[in-house]
């Protein structure tokens, strides 16, 4: 695959990272990228980070926290003119009065985070205390994915989405589009209603392979599934044409027409996303939810796995020295979390982990990948649940408990969203590799039970303070991503 980047993208960026090393000098700023798959969970993660350390939460191990030199938190005004600004008090109103869970991100949006605070170094503290800026950038996942697209032609992509389309679960599921391609004659003059069918079509396939059921992860072009104000424009009104078809057709055909669309969506939705804001970026953490994967099978993550491939191929090998950085910024950290742990008893944390360190680590060879500081971690930026035991036939079984989400259902149970009820999720295999194997031996999903749970009641203390919200890991997250930026 080619360079996602031409020369004057690289020279546009290389004068934006001018301009923003040029701030830094006076307001140490790190920009941090909070991106994930549909559902994973990225609005809960900045809401609960901004809500914890705002409120002085429990995060004994993020080190400048606990040891209490981070002396204020608040909120300013973002940097950032023409982006929206992250909606952390509806957000936050959501999760704590309402107890539910906030929409999805459906675009980007950012917020800044200050937090001040006191060295660890005595020779840094003679010069005072310290603030550092955390402008938080939200996206979602399936625009990341579209990177990959940056370096492909219009024909490469039709040949590698046509191949997919024929594996697994996806065949089924993209029969109605490839029906109609089959009918399409791509060499013939453009029809711009049959190119309006095959786009809806194709986009109706992309939308079925997200669905819980199938749980697929790799699925460009991104904006087909979160259009925004492009809706019905020239740009996502295009498909994947067989290149045999066309190729080689007139400059008047429906293939030259697609080709066109398919370079102007690179240009208009894909390189500003690369340029504006994910060159820019410090830091990151990718958000992945291996148990709705998991409930959907083997063939799910080892999409899954595809899917943290193409992410690890879009970021910049090599860490952020001084002087290089100042033109050429690299996210010189990553962490892949696997959400919503708190849908597990903690003896299957570790398990977790293993999962998405396996796929992980997959990916990285796949992706030939060798750049930034990479960890794995399991976690729940708001865990929903508690841990409890129960005994049923002489045997002691270890559960979660909480409230289910109104309409979920267990066996022939189905919830009201109002009732705490106990269950027994089951047991992740000690050999995690079992879950990727596509012939069904050793499959455990059928043995595994992941619900949603509606978020917690906030605890009081005995004096009648109100807690913070609950979590697991939140703080090894933080420390990871921010700990050297504070000491």
């Amino acid at each position: 695959m080619a360079s996602i980047t031409n020369l004057a993208d690289e020279a546009l960026i290389a004068l934006d990272n001018l301009q923003d090393s040029a701030k830094n000098l006076f307001q140490p700023t790190v920009r941090l990228g909070v991106t994930g798959l549909s559902r994973s969970g990225k609005t809960v993660f900045i809401t609960a980070l901004v809500h914890n350390l705002l409120k002085g939460g429990r995060l004994p191990l993020f080190e400048a926290h606990a040891s209490g030199r981070i002396a204020k938190a608040q909120l300013n005004p973002q940097p950032t003119m023409d982006v929206p600004r992250f909606s952390y008090e509806e957000h936050i109103k959501t999760l704590v009065e309402e107890r539910a869970w906030p929409d999805s991100t459906r675009a980007i949006s950012e917020l800044r985070l200050t937090l001040h605070y006191e060295s660890a170094s005595a020779f840094s503290r003679r010069f005072g205390a310290g603030t550092l800026n955390i402008d938080i950038v939200d996206y979602p996942g399936e625009w990341l994915l579209d990177l990959p697209l940056l370096g492909m032609t219009f024909t490469e992509w039709s040949r590698q989405a046509l191949e997919l389309a024929q594996k697994g679960n996806r065949k089924k599921l993209a029969e109605k589009w490839l029906k109609l391609l089959a009918k399409t004659d791509a060499a013939k003059d453009a029809d711009e209603n049959r190119a309006i069918d095959l786009a809806r079509e194709f986009t109706g396939y992309l939308k079925a392979c997200r669905e819980d059921e199938t749980a697929l992860s790799t699925l460009p072009p991104g904006r087909f599934l979160m259009p925004g104000d492009l809706k019905d424009s020239p740009a996502l009104t295009f498909s994947p044409l067989d290149p045999g078809d066309g190729e080689k057709a007139a400059s008047t055909s429906l293939y030259a027409l697609m080709a066109k669309r398919f370079e102007a969506y690179k240009d208009v939705v894909v390189r500003p996303f690369f340029r504006e804001h994910f060159a820019r970026l410090d830091r990151q953490i990718v958000l992945v939810d291996p148990l709705q994967a998991i409930n959907a099978g083997p063939e799910a993550l080892g999409d899954l796995e595809h899917a943290l491939a193409d992410i690890l191929r879009c970021f910049r090998a090599g860490s952020s020295s001084w002087l290089p950085s100042l033109v050429l910024r690299r996210i010189d950290k990553i962490l892949f979390a696997a959400t919503k742990a708190d849908h597990l008893h903690h003896e299957n944390h570790q398990r977790l982990e293993a999962i998405l360190n396996l796929l992980v680590n997959r990916a990285v060879e796949r992706a030939h990948y060798a750049g930034a500081k990479a960890q794995v971690l399991a976690m729940a930026a708001v865990r929903a649940t508690k841990e409890g035991v129960v005994e049923e036939g002489g045997e002691t079984f270890p559960v979660i408990l909480g409230e289910p989400i109104s309409g979920e259902t267990i066996g022939d149970k189905t919830f009201d969203g109002k009732t705490q009820t106990a269950v027994f999720p089951g047991d992740l295999p000690k050999d995690v590799s079992v879950l990727l194997d596509e012939t069904g031996k050793g499959s455990v999903a059928g043995d595994l039970r992941f619900v949603r749970f509606r978020p917690p009641k906030l605890e009081t203390t005995a004096e009648g303070l109100t807690l913070s919200l609950p979590h697991i890991r939140l703080d090894r997250a933080l420390e990871f991503l921010l700990g050297d930026q504070l000491a």
